[in-house]
């Protein structure tokens, strides 16, 4: 629908006059008006963006600054508890460090801090801690987890961090550290007071400084102003939320980018830009931290989010997009108004021509409305004049055609059932020709079985009249090659029946043997047994995995003939190497058994899909020293008890054929034996 419709606009505005005196006349507004659109919204964008920038600049110094103020503010407090009079009384009567370090420990709260403890300078942690600080200092630092349990193991609880990635524990602590030395009346060094506010989950400091640089709008929402501090890339005490429309939960324990922690943590350098922050998209700002040798031990982020940004432009924007609709719309349909009384006239002309060119001759101009002296009223009139002409012409030409035709066909329907005689006799005679080749190919293969299968019977009666001629030399001796001449009658017997099959299937009407009950797995197991004797030179690798139970009514020695055909097959198409598969199972349709089914599958060359077509012809082979006949033998004795071979193939992997032997054989003249 949409596709006609433009269309059908895009067809008025090349060929209507009426449209294209308003494209004409809009084109120059609408792009003056697109122009104007476009310089609007690129200054608005650049100078949008650039003034959020910059105030988020000064937001993320504001909260710098806030972190001085207070770090300040905690080497105060523990000043002035170094200066207090209980701690100078206390302090010159030292009786023991530990009872002095619990009791300064005890006045922690009185100073708002986290922890507050005594370093004796002959301390041990006096050279690994404060061995580079040659006056009193406010800094960040890092705590080891043992480190934050030697202090306080409440405080190394409150440290506790969990990573939502990995799910592990952070329990490194990050503080914010003042220190103080202490001198005796001899300006002496004899100690230090430690003391500082632990920043992992402190909620408190980071909603205080976002209240600071992001005041309340009156309705208690800061969700637009967020500040996060981070131990490395970790966020260890923040306020931006995991839920926009919930404050109280927060991403505590999420990381920064990629992009920001390589700029901030490992350039160390001050990063403001937008910033994908946890799940939204924020105007963010990033600044390192650095502890007292000057190392990148983690960030301060501050930010709100882009989307009100974006909103109040997109606002600004449809309310210009508006403006130039509406200038537009009103001078497109003045235009629009104008044209159509106007180009009417034209246009009707228009109309009468385009229905002419699509056979509707009647159809006229006729009066117009216009003064019969105008110009447009003397060419409709002249119009119509050609018009009737015109219809006139076309009226005679199709007399003289019709009576035209009528002479053709007379002259020519004769040579029409002549040659529709013609094609019959041909197609009777390719039918023809197709029969006579399929029984030139039937009656040589007959000849060829007959003389096969006599060829045969000689040799082997003789070898049956040696092998009881053994038998009778023997005599006593009989017992220890029993089994072998067993086996070799038993081999006599097979040979005959096959030479008898073959007889039978060379005379009209087919096989003509015993059917019996038997369960299909004896004898593919037989068959794979005389397979595998006949090529152990070759490199063939069996794989026999037989699973049907039903039993089926078979010839047994026509369908050992035929495996044995189907697997030799196989391993000629494998070059004497490769894997061969010999499966059975029940064959199911509908949940019913309805016989079983014999897979012999290759790793051949495969068969190209022109050869699939033909492989069942009689003398149909690629192989140089093959006959073509196996197949084709095997497919007529299936046949004839409503069995069949199917075959799938594909080239270059193998070939899978399959034989389908019902339950019960279907040729009514089968001898029964149980």
């Amino acid at each position: 629908m949409n596709s006609q419709f433009r269309q059908k606009w895009h067809y008025r505005a090349k060929s209507m006059v009426r449209y294209r005196l308003l494209l004409l006349t809009s084109a120059p507004i609408l792009m003056t008006l697109i122009a104007l659109f476009g310089i609007t919204a690129y200054w608005s964008v650049h100078y949008t963006w650039q003034s959020a920038l910059v105030n988020l600049n000064d937001r993320l110094n504001i909260v710098a600054d806030k972190i001085d103020t207070l770090q300040l503010s905690q080497f105060r407090q523990v000043q002035a508890f170094s200066d207090s009079y209980e701690f100078r009384t206390r302090f010159q009567y030292i009786q023991s460090d530990q009872e002095f370090d619990d009791w300064v420990t005890s006045q922690r709260h009185r100073y708002n801090l986290d922890y507050l403890r005594w370093i004796p300078a002959s301390s041990k942690r006096i050279r690994e801690t404060y061995s580079n600080m040659a006056v009193t200092h406010s800094f960040f630092d890092v705590l080891s987890p043992k480190d934050v349990s030697d202090i306080d193991r409440v405080l190394a609880d409150q440290a506790e961090v969990t990573v939502q990635q990995t799910h592990r524990k952070e329990l490194r602590a990050f503080i914010s550290r003042s220190v103080v030395a202490i001198y005796d009346e001899n300006s002496h060094l004899v100690g230090y007071l430690d003391g500082g506010v632990l920043l992992n989950n402190n909620m408190t400091l980071v909603d205080d400084i976002r209240d600071t640089i992001y005041p309340s709008n009156g309705q208690g929402n800061h969700l637009k102003g967020t500040v996060t501090i981070f131990l490395d890339d970790l966020r260890i005490a923040t306020n931006v939320p995991i839920n926009n429309n919930n404050s109280e939960l927060r991403a505590l324990g999420t990381t920064v980018s990629d992009e920001v922690k390589h700029d901030v943590l490992t350039q160390g350098n001050t990063w403001v830009d937008k910033a994908y922050v946890y799940d939204s998209w924020y105007i963010a700002g990033y600044k390192p931290i650095v502890d007292l040798n000057h190392n990148v031990i983690g960030i301060f982020y501050t930010g709100y989010l882009v989307w009100p940004l974006i909103k109040t432009y997109l606002t600004n924007i449809v309310e210009v997009s508006i403006i130039i609709i509406g200038v537009l719309f009103i001078s497109g349909v003045l235009a629009y108004r104008g044209a159509r009384d106007l180009f009417r006239p034209i246009e009707r002309i228009h109309r009468v021509v385009k229905m002419v060119q699509l056979g509707k001759d009647d159809e006229r101009i006729g009066d117009l409305g216009l003064d019969d002296k105008h110009e447009l009223s003397q060419l409709a009139l002249q119009f119509d004049n050609m018009l009737n002409k015109l219809q006139y012409r076309n009226h005679q030409i199709q007399q003289a055609a019709n009576e035209l035709e009528e002479k053709v066909s007379s002259r020519t329907a004769s040579l029409k059932d002549k040659t529709a005689q013609l094609e019959h006799h041909i197609k009777l005679l390719n039918q023809t020709r197709d029969k006579l080749v399929v029984h030139e190919k039937l009656a040589a293969l007959g000849e060829l079985t007959a003389g096969i299968a006599h060829e045969i019977n000689n040799p082997t009666a003789v070898i049956l009249g040696n092998v009881e001629l053994i038998k009778f030399e023997l005599n006593n001796d009989l017992d220890c090659v029993q089994e072998e001449i067993d086996t070799i009658l038993e081999q006599i017997d097979r040979i005959r029946n096959i030479t008898r099959s073959l007889l039978q299937y060379s005379r009209h009407g087919g096989v003509q043997d015993q059917v019996t009950w038997q369960h299909v797995n004896p004898i593919v197991d037989e068959s794979v047994t005389l397979v595998r004797t006949g090529s152990k030179k070759k490199k063939i690798d069996y794989v026999i995995d037989l699973h049907a139970t039903t039993p089926v009514e078979i010839n047994r020695n026509q369908l050992l003939q035929i495996l044995v055909n189907l697997q030799m097959n196989a391993i000629h198409a494998m070059q004497g190497e490769g894997r061969l598969t010999v499966l059975s199972e029940d064959w199911i349709e509908e949940g019913e058994s309805i016989g079983v089914l014999i897979h012999v599958i290759d790793e051949g060359c495969g068969i190209s899909p022109e050869n699939l077509k033909r492989i069942f012809d009689p003398f149909f082979t690629t192989r140089r020293e093959g006959t073509g006949l196996g197949l084709s033998v095997s497919q007529s004795i299936l046949s004839q008890t409503g069995g069949e071979i199917t075959v799938s193939s594909e080239l270059g992997k193998g070939s899978q054929f399959t034989i389908r032997l019902p339950h019960k054989a279907e040729h009514q003249t089968l001898v029964m034996c149980h």
